[in-house]
Parts: C-alpha cells; structure tokens; sequence
C-alpha cells in the first residue's frame, strides 16, 4: 500500500492492529481516544509537522478502522479521504519553472482571468490562494515554462473522479467513483483510504457464530515460499474462524455458469463483459449505463461461495479475504442476496492475526479445493482462460473472440467500442487493476516479486477439470444469477 512507504505502511497497519486487539478484549470503546497518545507521545513529530496533527491523522484512522467517515459528513462510500493528512499536499497545481524568461508579452498574466499571477524579479509566480487551476497560463506560455503538477491520486483515477475543494483538500465525487483504489495506493501521504470491516468480524467471531473465512485466489504467493492454502486454513481456525474456504473454488461456479451465458449470447450474436470484477462492473453502471444489459448476470466468485457456504448454513457469516478493496463495496451491495457479509485486505486479516498472535507457517497443501483455472481467476485473461475452459469441456463452440481488458485505461477502451458498436471481440474481461486482482490495491507485496512463488505454488495443484471440480458441489442450491 500508498507506494511500498514503510512509514506509512507502519501507521497504517499499527492502527489497525490496535484496534483489533482492543475489539477482542472488548476495550475499543474505553480506550481509543488515548490511542493516538499512546502511539504519539512526542514531543518530537514522526512523520507530520507536529504531533496534534500526526494524533489527529491516528484519531481520524481510528475511524476508518472501526468502519466509519474519518470526517464530519456521513457516507456510504468505501474509499474515504483522511482530511489531517490531506492537508499536507501541495495544492498549487500549476508551477513556474527555471524555463521561465519573465518575457515583456507576459503572456501567463495576459491568459490569467483570476489575477494569479505575478512578476517576480527572476520569473512569474502563481499565487496558489487565487489560482483555479484553469490551466490557460500553461496554455499561454511561449516557453513551455508553466508545468502541470496534477496529484498522484488525480492521475491515477480511471474515471475523474477526484477534484479539489477551494482549500486544496481532495474531495470524491460518489457518483462516479467506482471504488477501485487506485487513489489509495497513489497518495504519499497515505490520505486516502478505505473503511475496515475487522470490528464487527472480531466481534462475530467472539459471538461463537459460524464465521468462515473465503480466501481469494489472488492471495497465493503473497506471502513467501511453502504458505498455501492450507498454510491460511491453519491459521484462521487459530484465529478464531470456525472454517475455510478458498474462493478459487468459486472462480470454478462463477466460469461454469459465465460460460452457459456466453454460449448462449454467442448464438444470439449479443456481446458482453464479465461481471467478477465489481469496479469494472460499477464503471459500466455509472459511466456507460446504456451498456448494462451486456454485463453477464452471473455473480462473481466471492459472491457464488458466500451463496453455497449459506444453502448449507443460512446462519453464517462469510468473511472475503484478499488484495481488492473494491470488493467492500460489492459486499454492501442490496440488490446481492447472501453475498459475503464482510470483506477484509491482507492488511487488516494480518492485524487480526497479530493480535491474537498468530502466524502463518509453510505447510503441505493438504485439501485442494479449487481447479487450477480457479486459481488463477484473479490474474488478467484468467477468468477468459476459465470461461474457455469450461465451454471445451462442455463440447460447446471456442472460437469466441475474447478483448482482455486489464486496468482502468483499457477497460474504458474496450467500452467505449462496445458504446460505439465498434468492438472487434465477442465478449469483454474486464479488471480494474492492471495484471489483475493480483496487483490489487490491498496487496501484500508487488506482482513480480509474488510471481515466482505463486506460479509454484499453482504448479503445484493437480490438473482437475472445471466442471470434474464441481461434481462434487451441490449447485442446484445455489443461484448463480444476480437476480
């Protein structure tokens, strides 16, 4: 997370390991408010400019953690903005470069309707207080001396939407935001965030209800040579769950019943778009809604588990776990019946784990759950791979035309074909982070570094079928249909 910082890393993950550790005691509620000063006792500031800022930017985590808005307004948005750390942005957008020649046309100042700019005795100078970021002075300037300095989490969203308030902190637009996170991990200063779920997951689990955990297939890899499946499966009954389940094995029910569909809309001539990945498909509902009828009806992995683990239980509670934040949102969804109730990243499960000391240790894979093509649904052309998979084995046509679409930039290329007619393919795979659910936001370490021992790990497992891996499953119980 927020670029690999370690300080960062260790504020974040501090305040969450604090707050899980309070929740199972049962003193969150007595002993939060002294958090912040017992992590800041100062005097000297650690990484802000005083210490009432940085116990300000721990308070305002606190929230976060316990699943609210670190601000003053309410909202049902995952992706929150911590304000205290925000502030610490330069919020001046447009700057003037040593290329300025402080020339006699003045042309910034001529293009300038705001009285921005000014002459200095070397060069001209943006007064950030007036400036509205309009960006004609850039335009103006013969020398290319006014640089475009736009904020990490500005660039990074797909859909536009991060702006700034007149006092320079950044404010989400809900009703474009898809909630992906790529904002989360661009920000350096870590002012950017999502609400956690571990509270309520802690205390469900201290109810002695059935809790079980549903690891996503992205997390294989992510945390060294010999962890497996069973590796998590070990250490989440010591947690305190009462069962595992890896979400690969819904991967095979999600490609299973996304290629009955695909089979039959290529008949029919109708083109579509995958439905796994819930930023992608909240970028079709919120940016491309004449296009929602193409997205397949089938429910994603995490939401075909959570179904099947409840047609055995209705009682239970299911727990996603894994690197995409934007599954916290899908998990709110209403119109979802039975879908996980809670979804945590690998940060916020290794705080639980830490707090009632628990480690992951190297482990035999003892009871593969998944096929193979379930375990790699999480990479880009993972689920498209699946999806072909299961059609081979059904007998039915392949010579589907698939566009492998992988991050926010290409999705909405393929998209806006779809819009336009113009798609060359049959079918759209689309996810929001590029390489896949592996390089989620809520990661434990990089793609690449992950590589070597997740293609091990996968070499590993047997070479079950798709469909032969559901056999065994009673799908007649669970609806794998959104509606």
């Amino acid at each position: 997370m927020f670029n690999n910082d370690a300080t960062l890393l260790k504020i974040k993950q501090e305040v969450l390991y604090q707050v899980a550790r309070l929740a199972f005691k049962g003193e969150l509620e007595k002993k939060k408010d002294a958090l912040p000063f017992k992590m800041i006792p100062g005097p000297k500031a650690q990484f802000r400019c005083c210490i009432y800022k940085e116990r300000e930017v721990i308070r305002q985590r606190i929230l976060l953690a316990e699943g609210k808005c670190p601000g003053a307004e309410e909202s049902d948005n995952i992706v929150q903005v911590i304000s205290s750390a925000c502030e610490e942005c330069p919020i001046s957008r447009y700057t003037v470069t040593d290329n300025c020649q402080k020339c006699m046309g003045k042309a910034c100042q001529q293009a300038c309707n705001f009285g921005a700019i000014s002459m200095g005795r070397d060069r001209s100078y943006i007064d950030p207080a007036k400036c509205k970021e309009c960006g004609q002075c850039a335009k103006a300037c013969p020398y290319n001396a006014i640089a475009d300095l736009v904020r990490p989490c500005r660039r990074s969203c797909p859909v536009d939407a991060i702006t700034m308030e007149d006092t320079g902190i950044v404010k989400i637009d809900e009703e474009k935001c898809i909630q992906c996170g790529q904002c989360v991990i661009s920000c350096p200063f870590g002012a950017i965030d999502t609400k956690s779920a571990i509270v309520p997951v802690i205390e469900a689990i201290k109810s002695g209800k059935n809790v079980v955990a549903m690891l996503a297939p992205a997390v294989e890899g992510q945390h060294g040579e010999g962890i497996t499946m069973s590796s998590w499966k070990t250490a989440m009954k010591k947690v305190g769950f009462s069962d595992f389940v890896e979400v690969g094995l819904g991967g095979d029910m999600t490609a299973a019943a996304e290629a009955a569909e695909w089979a039959e809309a290529y008949k029919e001539g109708k083109k579509m778009t995958t439905s796994c990945c819930p930023a992608f498909v909240r970028m079709i509902e919120k940016h491309f809604p004449e296009l929602k009828e193409n997205i397949s009806t089938s429910v994603s992995p995490m939401c075909a588990l959570s179904r099947l683990i409840k047609a055995k239980d209705p009682e239970a509670v299911t727990v996603f776990i894994g690197p995409c934040v934007a599954k916290k949102a899908e998990a709110q969804r209403d119109d979802l019946e039975n879908n996980a109730d809670y979804v945590l990243t690998l940060d916020e499960i290794k705080a639980i784990m830490k707090a009632k000391k628990v480690k992951l240790e190297p482990q035999e894979e003892e009871d593969q759950e998944a096929s193979v093509y379930g375990k790699r649904f999480g990479n880009a052309g993972g689920v498209t791979e699946a999806v072909v998979e299961c059609l081979v084995e059904s007998g039915e046509d392949t010579g589907i035309n698939v566009m492998k679409c992988s991050g926010g930039a290409e999705c909405k290329k393929a998209l806006t074909l779809l819009k336009l007619g113009k798609l060359p393919a049959d079918f759209i795979e689309g996810m929001a982070c590029e390489g896949g659910c592996v390089n989620g936001p809520g990661k434990n370490k990089p793609v690449m570094k992950a590589k070597k021992d997740r293609d091990a790990l996968i070499g590993q497992a047997d070479d079950r079928k798709v469909i032969e891996n559901l056999k065994h499953i009673d799908m007649e119980s669970v609806n794998m249909h959104k509606h």
